[in-house]
């Protein structure tokens, strides 16, 4: 068990981590400044900010991260369902966990926190989906 997980602790990685803060420099841009600014409500904003940024990260994923060689239908809707997930997961336990954390906090104190804790939630949970849902390696018994 603790090869495994090593095994995903590699140049992938760091790449993904590279691909993530361009992702995330944008995308806290865009969820923050809609909420912030433009008034928006919390599940319109973190929805917004995964929608757009998501197109940017299967292309910079496929092609710099995973180094990704298929061409199918079923790997964009792999990559779909996997950020489908992860967001509905990371959101949905973010936004409960920390109004119970920050209880008699302001609205909008609590639904910035709940943000950045559901982004965090969503990077941990985004790159295993990636890595072993969306653009899983074919295993040795599956190469030709």
């Amino acid at each position: 068990m603790f090869q495994k997980i090593t095994a995903l602790i590699d140049q992938k990685l760091l790449r993904f981590i590279l691909v993530g803060i361009v992702n995330t420099l944008v995308g806290t841009a865009i969820m923050f400044g809609l909420y912030n600014f433009a008034h928006c409500s919390y599940w319109f904003s973190s929805a917004a900010n995964y929608v757009l940024t998501s197109i940017l990260s299967f292309f910079l994923n496929k092609y710099f991260t995973f180094q990704n060689k298929e061409k199918s239908i079923g790997q964009v809707l792999r990559f779909a369902i996997n950020i489908a997930v992860c967001y509905l997961l990371a959101y949905g336990i973010a936004k409960p966990l920390t109004l119970a954390a920050l209880h008699g906090a302001g609205e909008q104190l609590q639904n910035n926190i709940a943000m950045l804790v559901g982004m965090c939630l969503f990077v941990a949970l985004n790159y295993l989906g990636q890595r072993l849902f969306a653009f899983k390696e074919p295993s040795s018994n599956d190469k030709p």
